[in-house]
């Protein structure tokens, strides 16, 4: 009888963290810089198991962390700051060079292949509560 109660206590004790959102993270990489350059663009797969919202995020790596849009239209690149990101239910947001992405503005350091980026994530889930999410994002060029 005590085992039943403490395995229905544990059980109980575990629920928050299941119901919990969560946002699966692929492939995180940033782009390597040249000496001196002060911007780099951050990329990865966002897989989120509920309607979620990427809404910014930090590193140690960069002064100012932003989210971004870029696009071609009409033979002109377009560029822009954007506030968040939406992250639907079961459907993987792909940032990407080209389209949606993260910049790192600011760079304390060159950033060198072979390496890694520390990046936090913010992501508002749908109970309207804000998580940090710690990716350690590969250097490529």
């Amino acid at each position: 009888m005590r085992n039943t109660f403490l395995s229905v206590l544990l059980g109980l004790a575990l629920i928050p963290h299941a119901l919990a959102d969560n946002v699966k993270i692929e492939h995180p990489w940033v782009r390597a810089t040249a000496p001196g350059q002060k911007v780099a663009g951050g990329y990865m797969n966002l897989t989120a198991d509920a309607d979620m919202v990427l809404v910014g995020g930090a590193s140690p790596a960069s002064g100012e962390f932003q989210l971004h849009l870029m696009r071609m239209e009409n033979g002109v690149m377009e560029m822009r700051q954007l506030k968040e990101i939406p992250l639907p239910r079961g459907k993987t947001v792909s940032l990407e060079p080209g389209g949606l992405h993260v910049m790192l503005i600011g760079l304390k350091d060159q950033i060198k292949p072979g390496r890694k980026v520390p990046i936090t994530l913010w992501v508002k889930g749908s109970d309207g509560q804000e998580r940090k999410l710690a990716v350690a994002a590969e250097v490529r060029r």
